[in-house]
């Protein structure tokens, strides 16, 4: 089973955070040597934002490294059903996060999600397998 990699790791790497590169890129490393990475649209949209074309997102993200996904449906669902949850619990943005989104994936073909910012994936999908720190 392919472990679904968070925008949050693949930024932290690309863009040397001075606080997370260390973690994030070991982190990436050893996930790379027991699992088959994956991203979805989702973690590619996030990650595109700094880049001006197309080409040097793909250059950065290589499909021989990051396997491409599709979101399932019964993944956006479960993200909505989620988002339903953050706002009685006071969650004030207005839209699905695209946590939701990523979780959900992760959770609805059961895989393990790499991220660094596992707070709202184990609020929302306590048995959703995490590598975070």
């Amino acid at each position: 089973m392919p472990t679904l990699i968070d925008s949050n790791v693949l930024l932290d790497v690309l863009t040397e955070d001075p606080r997370w590169w260390a973690w994030s890129a070991k982190a990436l490393e050893t996930q790379a040597d027991r699992d088959v990475l994956a991203i979805n649209p989702i973690i590619y949209a996030e990650v595109s934002i700094g880049f001006s074309r197309i080409e040097e997102v793909d250059a950065c993200l290589p499909v021989s490294t990051f396997h491409r996904l599709a979101l399932p449906w019964n993944a956006a669902f479960l993200a909505g059903k989620c988002f339903v949850m953050y706002r009685k619990r006071g969650g004030v943005r207005s839209s699905p996060l695209p946590d939701f989104y990523i979780g959900a994936h992760a959770s609805i073909t059961g895989m393990t999600l790499l991220t660094r910012d596992a707070a709202r994936y184990r609020a929302y999908f306590p048995k959703l397998r995490l590598v975070a720190p």
